[in-house]
């Protein structure tokens, strides 16, 4: 129970009126027989709001919430009573989170219950609670305020951000992936194997025409293909401290988990089968899957991942890879590359492009994109530019020397790393190097 502003402006007012009490003795009897009926009005008040019907609030959460993406949260608020309550609810919501909409504050009708729909953004991955929900009731009189708590601490798991697969997938079924910048390169015969004989449609290649079919029946046919199938990707994903550095709102390594969810996606969508690999102070390991299951699996392997304070030893990953997966896969190693990863990640990568195809996708920092583009106007904007220009250099060449052993690379930032590798994972399928 806790006073409202109405009652600490009355005592207030009360209490000062006692200074005139010491210039007018007479009114010192007034004085008292007002407060004592401010006393009694405020027990009645009081009294009448303990013994009132508790509201019903009944919360549910959304199954999942995606990493940064508001979710909606359902509290559904009943009052018990035959009038109208006034009523602020503030909804037990994890630490660091964005409700725009709490506290929310206004009247519930008599006998009846309202809903109350409020977006919820959550900072972090991992498994995080909503403690319960606590609500504000106003007396009749307007004099307290009780405090009620309903429900009890309930956990949620946030996943990363899924949002690019569901879009991605909605315009999948119209075969209109371009407005997300992947593209398709289709070339019949070379990246895909054979579906099915069907009639000639208007605009297929003469290479797709079977002319033996086509004699036998007296009409163009046409051979079907379908992207090879039952082939694998790994990622061999870098939890170690390196991708702890902040690109944006996000860390580095939150953005590769997003690329990972969209690149999976497709990959299951082409029939080939995914797995995982960490380092860097996890050591955790999904085998390849496929099928329509697999989505909610790697979700469910994905979301409590979070990165160490470890060094990332290549070498060691990569023998534990080629330990787990003996047969021939494009591995995709996720990380942020340094000049001085050249010694131990060239040997350890060759050793694993002997067995597999790898594509090492490094992230580039935005902010040392953005040192360079600064005006150098003082010495220190210099030192800025020179310190940026050495970094990306040696990048380049450790880039280079790989491209040199016949290893893919991706140079790119957070931001456009998602659609970038997976469109390098379809231009892989289309020129059949797997």
């Amino acid at each position: 129970m806790r006073p409202t502003s109405t009652t600490v402006w009355l005592v207030c007012v009360w209490a000062l009126s006692g200074l005139l009490v010491s210039w007018y003795p007479g009114a010192a009897w007034p004085w008292a027989s007002i407060g004592g009926m401010i006393v009694l009005v405020l027990l009645v008040d009081a009294l009448r709001l303990r013994m009132r019907p508790l509201v019903d609030v009944v919360r549910r959460l959304p199954g999942r919430f995606a990493l940064g993406e508001p979710g909606d949260v359902r509290l559904t608020v009943a009052n018990p009573l035959g009038k109208v309550q006034h009523v602020e609810i503030f909804d037990g919501v994890p630490e660091g989170s964005e409700a725009g909409a709490m506290p929310w504050s206004g009247e519930l009708p008599a006998g009846r219950e309202i809903r109350v729909i409020h977006p919820v953004s959550i900072p972090q991955r991992g498994e995080v609670r909503f403690s319960p929900v606590q609500m504000l009731v106003r007396s009749d009189w307007g004099y307290w305020k009780r405090l009620t708590r309903h429900g009890s601490v309930e956990a949620v798991k946030v996943y990363p951000n899924y949002e690019p697969v569901i879009r991605f997938a909605l315009l999948a079924m119209q075969h209109r992936e371009s407005p997300m910048g992947i593209v398709r390169r289709s070339r019949p015969g070379s990246s895909r194997e054979f579906h099915q004989l069907r009639e000639y449609r208007e605009g297929d290649s003469l290479a797709q025409v079977d002319w033996k079919a086509t004699s036998r029946k007296q009409s163009l046919v046409s051979r079907a293909y379908q992207e090879q199938r039952n082939q694998s990707v790994i990622f061999l994903l870098d939890t170690g401290r390196r991708m702890r550095a902040m690109d944006g709102e996000l860390p580095q390594f939150d953005h590769c988990l997003n690329a990972m969810l969209l690149v999976a996606h497709v990959a299951l969508r082409q029939g080939d089968h995914v797995g995982i690999q960490s380092f860097g102070g996890t050591n955790r390991w999904l085998p390849p899957l496929k099928g329509a299951h697999a989505m909610p699996v790697l979700l469910n392997h994905l979301y409590d991942y979070q990165t160490t304070a470890e060094p990332s030893d290549f070498a060691a990953a990569v023998e534990k890879l080629m330990t787990h997966q003996r047969r021939r896969a494009l591995v995709i190693v996720l990380t942020n590359l340094r000049g001085e990863d050249g010694k131990e990640l060239v040997p350890a990568l060759q050793v694993l492009s002997s067995r597999h195809l790898v594509l090492l996708a490094s992230l580039r920092e935005q902010s040392v994109d953005q040192a360079k583009e600064q005006p150098v106007a003082f010495f220190g904007d210099a030192l800025r530019f020179a310190a940026a220009d050495r970094y990306l250099m040696e990048r380049r060449e450790v880039l280079a020397e790989l491209a040199a052993r016949g290893i893919l690379t991706l140079d790119t930032t957070a931001q456009e790393l998602a659609i970038s590798l997976a469109n390098r994972y379809l231009d892989i399928k289309a020129a059949a190097r797997l």
